[in-house]
């Protein structure tokens, strides 16, 4: 077996013998993965997602630790809340899970969350899935984290630029038909929030980023000194609004932007402006993302499709290198969030050719912009904390 990305971490080569892999010759094996991005919808919303599904799904993707955002009913904004989030993870996680604590009260920007009560038992607070709106509210909320010692992961978003939109305010939106969504909405509480961090002190990271805007304000924070880090998606990197069609699989937020922003991205990627990669990996129901772009819900899903995508379009073609695919997918959101590896792996036959099949998944979710894509690579093993979490 090759191993690929373990030179700084405490693996022994030997405990993975217990897992009898014939022709290991052909396998490389991997750190666990982490996605810092996902969304588990328990408790609130079970019909979307568990706790057990959304894990195992991580786990055939090579995922051993993920981090579940807070928009959940009810939202983990104090502790008895949270404690509903923490009891279904006990019972029904196969990997690491760490839940986020809100920022505010319920998501609404109106009222700091318990942030102290909660510090112990999240990795980072957001309010993923809404932006914080008021300038001061978030400045509180930077100035409480910096003294809990916690990351604030944000959710850029203007609701004052939305109007009503939800694809790219671009060329296909004007083809269309369809309401567009600047990209203004995005970039600019992004530059509202890195001043505020140059303020309070505050270790701020971007979620799931899409423009070349974000990309230029965050490597211009980070030359400057500023504790900024961020993450974008594979759809963002891999897709545009070129590829677009009228099916809500395609539907997501932030939207698929521009080549121009897709290719600013990529550049990103490769002058480590960008930290790392996670999936925000986001079921629905069928029903949900039935209704088109204009009707469906927003979000797709990418446990199960991330490494293979990204080991297909970006590696194999000579973008980045397997070894900063695996910094993008481990390392760095490892360091970033604290998070441990321990007796952790998942081993890969990178010659398996297939197709990607919303049929096979695991997750509940089924809705991909990628079915029907080949890709290569397949997930044999996933062992978290020393046990087999998945086998093909």
């Amino acid at each position: 077996m090759r191993f690929v990305g373990f030179d700084q971490s405490p693996l022994q080569r030997d405990w993975l013998s217990g897992f009898s892999l014939e022709n290991d010759d052909k396998y490389t094996v991997f750190p666990g993965f982490c996605d810092v991005h996902v969304h588990f919808r328990e408790p609130g919303f079970s019909y979307k997602e568990t706790i057990r599904s959304g894990s195992m799904a991580a786990a055939r993707g090579g995922y051993t630790a993920v981090c579940a955002m807070p928009n959940l009913n009810p939202v983990p904004d104090s502790l008895p809340h949270l404690n509903e989030e923490l009891a279904l993870i006990r019972d029904g996680a196969s990997i690491a899970v760490y839940p986020y604590g809100a920022l505010t009260v319920n998501e609404q920007g109106r009222e700091l969350a318990d942030m102290e009560a909660l510090a112990p038992y999240v990795i980072a607070f957001s309010d993923d899935g809404r932006g914080v709106q008021d300038e001061d509210m978030m400045r509180r909320a930077m100035r409480t984290a910096k003294r809990l010692g916690k990351v604030v992961a944000a959710h850029c978003e203007d609701n004052r630029l939305l109007r009503g939109g939800y694809i790219h305010d671009g060329v296909y939106a004007a083809a269309h038909g369809h309401a567009g969504i600047c990209s203004e909405s995005e970039w600019g509480p992004i530059a509202r929030d890195l001043r505020l961090v140059q303020e309070t002190g505050c270790a701020y990271h971007v979620c799931h980023i899409s423009c070349k805007e974000s990309v230029d304000l965050i490597r211009r924070a980070k030359r400057a000194g500023v504790d900024v880090t961020c993450e974008t998606a594979p759809h963002y990197l891999l897709l545009d609004e070129n590829d677009l069609q009228e099916d809500g699989r395609f539907k997501m937020n932030p939207p698929l932007r521009s080549r121009a922003d897709r290719e600013a991205l990529l550049e990103g990627l490769t002058d480590g402006t960008i930290d790392m990669i996670a999936t925000d990996h986001a079921p629905h129901s069928a029903e949900e993302k039935s209704k088109g772009l204009a009707g469906s819900a927003f979000g797709i899903v990418g446990l199960e499709t991330a490494f293979p995508l990204l080991y297909t379009r970006l590696v194999l073609r000579g973008v980045i290198t397997l070894d900063r695919l695996i910094e993008l997918l481990c390392a760095a959101p490892r360091a970033r969030f604290g998070i441990q590896l321990g007796k952790d792996a998942t081993v890969w036959d990178l010659s398996a050719e297939r197709t990607v099949d919303p049929r096979d998944f695991l997750s509940m979710g089924k809705a991909t912009p990628f079915e029907g894509n080949p890709v290569n690579g397949e997930c044999v093993l996933t062992v978290f904390d020393g046990r087999a979490v998945y086998r093909h």
